[in-house]
């Protein structure tokens, strides 16, 4: 994907304090059978069934073992936490009508059967994929967050690309698969790679450049549509946000808040810079795929690549260069301590990998780590 910077268009001058820009969050959950902790095809079963509850904001998914919550655009992190776990909560309450649960977990712990959610586009796609889309049964967390037009957002894509393997290994939640440890923290991000499309970008310069290469993609018949454009991060098709899609679900929905924060800080920082003119940082693409490897490999539990220079370093030492970067616009939105304290926390009882593997450890079985995901999934963490 070619950079093209005689197309870019200046940006517009700032008019007044920076505001706290929306953002919202889309979850994919796990359906599972609550007693035996295997996966259950439930999903048109559980939408007919909230039909008739008190609940919102879910959709089909790929496969029928899985469902996806949305939230509505807010500002605050309170408001997005009570929504978030409202759109957990309604989620269960409609599996619970058909007799399933909702799990967060980036894969299944236990061998998980499929079953291809129905609908025409779904069809298409598992004829155009193959074993890529019937096999894939993965659960990841999307942030949206609010953009001023298309030139803003191309501006954000180009300037976070070196942040977002961070992100990734701070959400790492998927170290199963098909019964087995598979060794990695993300082994979602694995899996999710086998699509045409996925993975960082290029820098691309302007809008109209990221239209080109959306177009000739498209234009391979590779792909059946602009909605299978799956990288790292995107501009929205459905709404004016940016789409960042590098991390799992998280087992505990603190941790999703604070995935949601630092993206939301990563957007205005990136958005700041091309206001100032700092143009984005030249990483080649393959040194991010072996960044986003790394984080997917380990999670917090070994070396990073740092985003400024590309050398492996402690976990901690990513994770500290990106609240470094983004500290003014988490100052801004009144987040950066809180922020600190959730990284702290999260630092202390480990991601949701290693809090998988810790109860694997601990009853030898997995069983129980399907059930305390289940139950981790619903809880009020502020309780």
């Amino acid at each position: 994907m070619a950079t093209d910077t005689s197309q870019a268009a200046a940006p517009p001058p700032i008019t007044g304090p920076p505001r706290l820009r929306t953002l919202g969050v889309e979850e994919e959950l796990l359906l599972v059978d609550p007693a035996t902790g295997a996966t259950v095809a439930a999903g048109h079963a559980l939408l007919a069934a909230a039909e008739h509850l008190p609940v919102g904001g879910l959709e089909s998914e790929l496969q029928q073992q899985q469902i996806e919550t949305a939230t509505v655009p807010v500002r605050t992190m309170e408001d997005l936490g009570a929504d978030l776990l409202a759109r957990r909560r309604d989620a269960d309450a409609a599996a619970r009508a058909v007799g399933a649960r909702v799990a967060a977990l980036g894969t299944s712990p236990l061998p998980a059967e499929r079953s291809l959610s129905v609908g025409t586009r779904y069809r298409a796609i598992h004829d155009q994929m193959g074993m890529t889309a019937w096999e894939q049964l993965t659960c990841g967390c999307h942030v949206h967050v609010a953009i001023d037009g298309a030139e803003e957002g191309v501006a954000v894509l180009d300037r976070i690309r070196p942040w977002l393997p961070v992100i990734t290994a701070l959400a790492a939640n998927s170290p199963f698969w098909e019964g087995r440890d598979t060794a990695y923290a993300s082994y979602r991000t694995q899996a999710w790679s086998r699509w045409p499309g996925t993975g960082p970008t290029d820098v691309f310069g302007s809008a109209a450049a990221y239209r080109d290469v959306v177009t000739q993609m498209l234009a391979t018949r590779t792909l059946l549509d602009s909605g299978m454009v799956y990288f790292d991060a995107r501009l929205s098709s459905r709404h004016p946000t940016v789409e960042i899609r590098v991390a799992d679900v998280c087992l505990d929905v603190r941790d999703t808040l604070l995935v949601a924060s630092l993206c939301r800080a990563l957007v205005q920082t990136a958005a700041d810079e091309w206001r100032a003119g700092i143009p984005p940082l030249p990483v080649p693409t393959v040194l991010l795929r072996l960044a986003a490897w790394r984080a997917s490999r380990f999670g917090l539990a070994d070396d990073l690549v740092h985003p400024l220079d590309n050398t492996p370093v402690p976990a901690r030492q990513a994770v500290d260069a990106l609240v470094r970067h983004v500290a003014g616009a988490l100052e801004d939105a009144g987040e950066l301590t809180w922020a600190r304290h959730r990284l702290a926390d999260l630092f202390a009882r480990g991601t949701g990998a290693a809090r998988q593997r810790a109860e694997r450890e601990r009853r030898a079985d997995l069983r129980s780590v399907v059930a305390h995901a289940v139950d981790v999934t619903v809880a009020d963490p502020w309780t």
